[in-house]
C-alpha cells in the first residue's frame, strides 16, 4: 500500500469515525430520552406535548455533546505539543547535552530527514516508567513525538529507533490528524458522565435536606443517573471506535518501522520488553484512556476493548517463530535486574551513539557530486513518497554527518536559527541578493539583514543536498521562539520571496516550503478538510506549475514545450493544454499551492507523477532537480525521502 492509498484509507476511516460517533450519539439520546420521559412522568402527556418534550431533550443532549467536543477540539489546536504537555511531557532542548536525550533527538532528527518531513517537537514523559510513546499533531509541521522515561532507560538504540520509526509512520501517513480528532469526539461523549454525576449528586443532596424537596429532587437524581448510564454507554462506544480505527493501523505501523530500519530486532525487542517488564506499557496519567488509541502500546493492562492487537500477535507478525514462553523467561530474568538501554548499547557496539545506529559513520554513503545525473521514472518516485528505506535512513545520517558542526550548532540554537534560515534563502545571484538585502533592511532592520548576509557567506559552497536538511534541522529551534518572533520571521521570509520577482524556482520553492511549515506550526488547521478538489477544477494551477518547471529546465522553447506536454499527458491524458508560462514567473504559484494541496489523493498522485515527467523529460535528473522535486512534494504534503547513492530514497 503506497502513500496515496494510505491517504485514501485514512479518509475512509474518518468517514467511519463520523458514522460511529453519530451512532453513539443516537444511542445516548435514546437512553436520555427514555429516562427523562419516565423521570418527569411525561408518559401521560398528549402526543404533541410528548413529542415537544422529546425534541427538547434531544436538542439539549446533542448540544451538550457537540459543544463539549468542539471546546475540546479547539483546546487541542496547539498541536502535538499541547497533547504531550497535557500528559506531563517536558520538551527536549534542541541543543541538549544529556546523553539519553541527545540520543533521542539524534534518532528523531535522522528519521525526520529520512522521511522528508520537518523535524517534530520532541518530548519526554519524565514520570512514566513504562515503555511507551506517541506522535500527535494536525500536520507534519506541528507534530510532536513523545517517549516515556522508561523507554529511554530500558531500550537500546536499535529498539528506540524501532519505536520512533513506528511513530513516524503515523506522522507521514496522516494518522495523527485522525487520532487528535478522535480525542475531541470522545471527550464530547464522556462529558455527559460529568453532567450526570453533578445532577445525581444534586438530587441526592436536595432530597436529603428536606422532605418537601424530595419530590422535585427525585426526577433530578433519576435524570443524573440516566446521564451517567448514557455517558458510560458513550464511553463503551468510544472504546469500540478507538479499537476500530486503531488496531489494524498498528500492524501497518509495525511493518513500516521494519521497512524504515530494515531490521525486525529493534521494534520486536521493544515489544518483548513491554511484555517482560513489570511496568509494561501502562501509563499513570489520568488522561491515558483519552490518548490510548495513539500510543505505541496499551495504556492500561486491562480493557474491555483493546486499542492495540495482542502483544504476542504483534511480535509474531515480526518474528513468525516467536514463542510466547519467551516473555515469561524474560520476566523472570528482568525481575531482579531490569535491562539498561545504554549498557546494551555498549555491549552491541552502538555506543557512543552516532547518527546511524550500529553503523560506522565513515561508511555512510557519499553525497553525489555536482552535475551527477540520475535515471528516474515517475512510478519509482511515487513508490518512494512517505516510504523511506534503510538506505534513506543511513543517507540521512550521512547528511547530518556532512553538515559542518558550527552550522549544526547554529541551526539548533534559538538565537541563531532565524538568521541562518534567512541566509539559506538569500539568492546566490549578487543583483538579486542585493535587492533582497535592501528589502530586509527597509522592513526588518539592518541588524537582521547583515546577520542574514553573514550566514549566506558561510553557506557558500554548501552542497545542494544539505540546504533543505539544514533548514529542517533548524525548524524546531525556529518553532520554539515566541509567536511574535515567529510572525516576524514569517514576514522576513515573505519579503525575500517578493523582493524583486527574480528569485529562481529552487530558491522560491524552498522559501515557500519553509514559510508554509512555519505558518502551519503557528496556526495549526484543525478544521475538517476533506480533499475534494479535482484536476479538472485545478487544471489552471497545475498547468502553471508544469509550465514553470518546463521553462526553467530547458533553454530552448521547443524542448520546454515537449517537457510540458509530457507532463500534461501524465496529468490529464487526452487533454490539450497550451504551453503558456505565466508572465510573473514563480510568483504565479502563490495562488496555486492551496489549490494543488487540496487535490484528492488519486489526483495528487497524478500531479506528482506529472511533475516528475516534466523535470525528467529526458529520463534523467540532476541533484538540484531532485532537491527541487523534494521541495515541491513537501509543499504538496507528499514527503519524499532524500536521494541516496544513485537514486531517490
Amino acid at each position: 500500500m503506497n502513500f496515496f492509498e494510505r491517504q485514501r484509507q485514512v479518509r475512509r476511516l474518518s468517514t467511519r469515525l463520523v458514522l460511529l460517533f453519530v451512532l453513539a450519539v443516537v444511542g445516548i439520546v435514546v437512553v436520555v430520552n427514555l429516562a427523562a420521559v419516565f423521570a418527569f412522568n411525561a408518559t401521560s402527556a398528549d402526543p404533541g406535548q410528548l413529542a415537544g418534550f422529546v425534541v427538547m431533550v434531544t436538542i439539549a443532549t446533542v448540544a451538550a455533546i457537540g459543544l463539549a467536543a468542539l471546546v475540546r477540539t479547539l483546546a487541542l489546536r496547539g498541536g502535538g505539543g499541547k497533547v504531550a504537555r497535557e500528559l506531563g511531557g517536558v520538551p527536549v532542548p534542541t541543543d541538549t547535552t544529556d546523553p539519553e536525550l541527545r540520543r533521542l533527538r539524534n534518532v528523531v532528527e535522522e528519521m525526520a530527514l529520512a522521511s522528508g518531513v520537518p523535524v517534530p517537537e520532541v518530548y519526554i514523559l519524565p514520570e512514566e516508567t513504562a515503555i511507551n510513546a506517541f506522535a500527535a499533531g494536525w500536520s507534519t509541521s506541528d507534530a510532536a513525538v513523545a517517549v516515556t522515561r522508561g523507554a529511554l532507560q530500558r531500550l537500546n538504540r536499535d529498539e528506540l529507533q524501532g519505536v520512533i520509526a513506528h511513530e513516524f509512520s503515523h506522522v507521514v501517513n496522516g494518522d495523527m490528524r485522525l487520532n487528535i480528532r478522535l480525542m475531541g469526539l470522545l471527550f464530547g461523549i464522556l462529558f455527559l458522565t460529568v453532567i450526570g454525576r453533578g445532577l445525581a449528586r444534586a438530587g441526592v443532596i436536595g432530597g436529603g435536606r428536606s422532605r418537601d424537596n424530595s419530590s422535585s429532587a427525585a426526577p433530578l437524581a433519576l435524570v443524573g443517573l440516566a446521564l451517567l448510564v448514557a455517558g458510560y454507554v458513550g464511553v463503551l462506544a468510544g472504546r469500540l471506535i478507538q479499537a476500530s480505527v486503531s488496531r489494524q493501523r498498528e500492524y501497518l505501523a509495525d511493518a513500516s518501522a521494519v521497512q524504515y530500519t530494515r531490521q525486525t530486532s529493534g521494534i520486536a525487542g521493544a515489544l518483548k520488553k513491554i511484555g517482560g517488564l513489570t511496568d509494561g506499557s501502562e501509563l499513570k496519567s489520568p488522561k491515558r484512556d483519552e490518548v490510548g488509541h495513539m500510543l505505541f502500546g496499551e495504556a492500561a493492562r486491562t480493557s474491555w476493548f483493546a486499542t492495540h492487537p495482542p502483544l504476542t500477535d504483534r511480535i509474531r507478525a515480526l518474528e513468525p517463530s516467536f514463542d510466547p514462553a519467551e516473555l515469561r523467561q524474560l520476566a523472570q530474568r528482568w525481575s531482579a535486574a531490569p535491562p539498561s538501554g545504554r549498557q546494551e548499547d555498549v555491549a552491541l557496539g552502538l555506543a557512543p551513539a552516532g547518527p546511524a545506529a550500529g553503523q560506522d559513520r565513515g561508511a555512510a554513503p557519499q553525497l553525489p557530486v555536482e552535475g551527477t545525473r540520475v535515471r528516474v521514472a515517475p512510478t519509482e518516485v511515487l513508490g518512494r513518497v512517505a516510504a523511506p528505506t534503510e538506505t534513506a535512513y543511513t543517507h540521512a545520517a550521512a547528511i547530518i554527518d556532512r553538515i559542518p558542526d558550527p552550522l549544526l550548532d547554529r541551526a539548533r540554537r534559538r538565537d541563531s536559527a532565524g538568521p541562518l534560515l534567512l541566509g539559506l534563502l538569500l539568492s546566490a545571484e549578487p543583483p538579486v541578493r542585493q535587492q533582497q538585502y535592501a528589502a530586509l533592511t527597509e522592513r526588518h532592520g539592518r541588524e537582521l539583514a547583515d546577520a542574514a548576509v553573514r550566514e549566506a557567506e558561510t553557506l557558500a559552497g554548501l552542497h545542494p543536498m544539505l540546504r533543505l536538511p539544514l533548514a529542517e534541522l533548524a525548524f524546531p529551534a525556529l518553532r520554539d521562539r515566541p509567536d511574535a518572533e515567529v510572525e516576524s520571521l514569517l514576514a522576513a521570509v515573505f519579503t525575500l520571496i517578493h523582493a524583486d520577482g527574480a528569485i529562481n524556482v529552487s530558491e522560491y520553492c524552498l522559501s515557500r516550503l519553509l514559510l508554509a511549515e512555519l505558518e502551519e506550526s503557528l496556526r495549526p488547521d484543525s478544521r475538517w478538510r476533506p480533499d475534494r478538489r479535482t484536476l479538472t477544477d485545478s487544471r489552471s494551477a497545475a498547468a502553471h506549475l508544469l509550465a514553470i518547471l518546463a521553462q526553467v529546465g530547458h533553454a530552448e522553447r521547443s524542448a520546454a514545450e515537449q517537457a510540458f506536454q509530457a507532463g500534461v499527458a501524465t496529468l490529464l491524458p487526452g487533454t490539450n493544454l497550451p504551453y503558456a508560462p505565466p508572465e510573473n514567473g514563480v510568483l504565479a504559484l502563490e495562488t496555486a499551492w492551496p489549490v494543488l494541496d487540496g487535490l484528492r489523493p488519486a489526483d495528487k498522485e497524478r500531479l506528482v507523477a506529472a511533475t516528475v515527467a516534466v523535470i525528467s523529460h529526458d529520463g534523467m535528473m540532476t541533484v538540484p532537480e531532485i532537491e527541487l522535486l523534494r521541495t515541491i512534494c513537501g509543499l504538496l504534503h507528499c514527503p519524499l525521502p532524500p536521494m541516496a547513492g544513485g537514486g531517490t530514497g
